[in-house]
């Protein structure tokens, strides 16, 4: 950890007895939450009821993210003293107490210290947000802030919430702000059919958007991203607990429990959650999941990798400056990053990252801080895990620890929304994420991506139509197919449509798409892994079938992982349909402490010694152990591929 860290969070000396891989226990997490907070609150205003931080406001206005610095840390506030069993040594809840009572005294009025109205979600929804995490709040700290209330300050708390049960939120997981602000008035003896109506109609829709496997979609498109673990399950799984509802509790719980088995290992070997999909500057707000998992019982995962992925995913960011000289987290990711953040990210937004000490409910005698820790998921042997219900596929291995994430599966698109060029999101437009490499900024050549030009444009990739995946021993695979669209010029071309599968082994990852309906003139071009030329991690991309000669394309720019990037690319003419084959790696082990990292060598003749394409069938033998796998993609007219995977010894 940066000594600046250690210093301004107070963090105690590290424990490697019982911390063999991160030093931290549970001090260090109290600490941090402390430190965290004393930070925060230096910014408050003079009746508590904003911590109006420094920086550039949100498209919500400074008032709303006054409010949004009060209700976010008053989750921290919330999970510390809960866990302590009340024991506040530093008069936090005091400080929410008076803010409280400022902040409902004249909702709406423009002055220091009012809170804003809660509207609906297109007129002024922000403040439904920060309900949620208020009401969470009161709920955790009940017999030390709620119940010392005078009667006044609770039916003005009360009035101010229920704006969030009359107004329409957003059509994905804010439905369960209303849910969890229904949840604490039902606790406290305020509930009626207003709050039950709440609570029944986030349930409803959160069947409608289960998938399976533990997964949910973020409303009713095909978004899945770190929003499962840090909302989809948090609230409802935290509702029941909290309720003692054990009939609900079991129910949600067996979804989390199911959720973990293929998000436990979305962390890599240094602790650093995917870099994937939106609102990533929550940062260990990721861990939400995995520490509730803990708490609740509700995991498969042994307490000792349960603290070893949220330590690990703590220390990662603190160690990286995420809390910068004065304590207060940044906009960004490491450190302040504007091509992290999306319109809505305002000075506060970060402290959603107070999710992640919802592990501190969990007593010091619980196994979670009891118990010695040990090697996360992505720590063992090399693995290649399939999640089919939310279209992708997991790649980690061992040697350094690299989590990687192929999209076939995840989009952000509404349903009712067309695929327009110019809203491509490289968060989740790109086939590949990973935990050590961010996508190139928007304005650079765009990384992981089959793109096709026309006419001098380049295609975007927008809805993604999952074709399939699945996984066995040591491999696995996914598959999808999009409609290519354009920045300038006509949107679409008629008949034009790729289809893509990615083959993982290993570190290895076989890439193969068929272009179908291409115009004349057209030209594919498919890129790699954007990392630091000069850095310890290495990209590389080989065409098997197909490709010309691969070339770098600087992206000056950078990533959240690199102040400047390189992109490997190549090339092919695509006159109606061609299929393509290569073959990419990443990496950061040491290629003379690790062998499996030496690099791919030539096209055919490293890790692949044969590649065959006959019509649409491509099939490649894998020069390790002479394994071999078969692509063939279905007719022209309907999208369809099939994948198998044989190894030398089967018939």
């Amino acid at each position: 950890m940066t000594t600046s860290a250690a210093a301004l969070f107070g963090l105690p000396p590290e424990d490697p007895a019982s911390s063999p891989y991160t030093g931290y226990t549970r001090a260090h997490w109290e600490a941090a939450a402390d430190g965290m907070l004393d930070a925060a609150w230096k910014w408050a205003t003079p009746g508590g009821a904003r911590l109006d931080l420094p920086g550039p406001p949100s498209h919500s206005g400074v008032r709303s993210d006054g409010l949004e610095g009060y209700a976010r840390t008053f989750l921290a506030a919330g999970f510390r003293v809960a866990g302590a069993g009340g024991k506040d040594p530093n008069g936090l809840l005091e400080r929410y107490a008076d803010g409280l009572d400022a902040g409902t005294r004249t909702p709406g009025r423009d002055d220091a210290e009012s809170w804003p109205l809660i509207l609906d979600h297109h007129v002024q929804g922000q403040p439904m947000v920060e309900s949620a995490s208020v009401a969470l709040g009161l709920r955790l700290t009940r017999p030390w802030l709620w119940d010392r209330l005078t009667p006044d300050v609770r039916d003005r708390a009360e009035h101010w919430l229920r704006g969030a049960l009359r107004h329409v939120p957003a059509g994905n997981n804010w439905y369960l702000f209303p849910y969890t602000v229904a949840g604490f008035l039902e606790s406290v003896g305020r509930g009626d059919a207003e709050t039950a109506r709440a609570r029944e109609r986030a349930l409803e829709l959160l069947e409608g958007w289960y998938r399976g496997g533990g997964w949910y979609a973020d409303g009713d498109g095909r978004a899945f991203d770190h929003y499962n673990g840090w909302a989809l399950h948090l609230y409802p799984v935290l509702d029941a607990h909290l309720a003692g509802d054990e009939r609900e509790s079991a129910r949600l719980g067996a979804r989390l429990r199911e959720h973990l088995e293929s998000f436990s290992l979305m962390f890599g070997g240094d602790g650093a959650p995917l870099y994937f999909g939106r609102s990533l500057t929550y940062r260990f707000a990721a861990s939400a999941g995995v520490g509730l998992g803990a708490v609740t019982g509700h995991t498969p995962l042994t307490p000792g990798a349960s603290r070893r992925v949220v330590s690990g995913s703590l220390r990662y960011f603190l160690e990286r400056g995420a809390a910068g000289e004065s304590g207060l987290l940044s906009l960004g990711w490491h450190g302040p990053h504007a091509a992290t953040l999306q319109t809505y990210s305002g000075p506060a937004s970060p402290y959603w990252a107070s999710k992640a000490f919802v592990s501190l409910l969990a007593p010091a005698e619980h196994p979670l801080w009891s118990s010695p820790e040990e090697e996360a998921p992505s720590e063992g042997p090399d693995r290649v895990l399939s999640v089919p219900a939310a279209g992708l596929l997991l790649q980690s291995t061992r040697a350094d620890g690299v989590v990687r994430l192929h999209n076939h599966g995840s989009d952000h698109v509404r349903p009712d929304e067309g695929e327009s060029a110019a809203d491509e999101d490289p968060h989740y437009a790109r086939l590949a994420y990973s935990t050590v490499t961010g996508p190139a900024s928007a304005a650079n050549t765009a990384d992981n991506h089959l793109s096709v030009t026309v006419g001098g444009a380049r295609s975007a990739r927008r809805r993604i139509r999952p074709l399939g995946a699945g996984h066995g021993d040591g491999w696995g695979w996914a598959a999808s197919w999009h409609l290519p669209v354009f920045p300038a010029g006509p949107s679409t071309v008629p008949g034009l449509r790729v289809e893509s599968v990615t083959v993982a082994r290993g570190r290895h990852e076989l890439r193969v798409h068929r272009v179908l309906g291409a115009p004349d003139g057209a030209r594919a071009e498919l890129t790699g892994w954007a990392t630091d030329p000069g850095g310890a991690v290495r990209s590389e991309l080989r065409g098997l079938h197909g490709w010309e000669a691969s070339e770098g394309v600087r992206a000056p720019q950078g990533t959240a992982f690199a102040h400047r990037a390189t992109v490997p690319r190549l090339g092919a003419e695509a006159t109606g349909t061609v299929v393509l084959v290569a073959l990419a790696s990443l990496t950061a082990a040491d290629p003379e402490a690790a062998p499996e990292a030496a690099p791919l060598g030539g096209a055919v003749g490293g890790a692949v010694d044969r590649v065959e394409v006959a019509g649409d069938t491509v099939e490649v033998r894998w020069a390790e152990d002479g394994a071999r796998t078969r692509i063939t993609f279905g007719g022209a007219a309907v999208p369809a591929v099939t994948v198998v995977h044989r190894r030398p010894d089967t018939p």
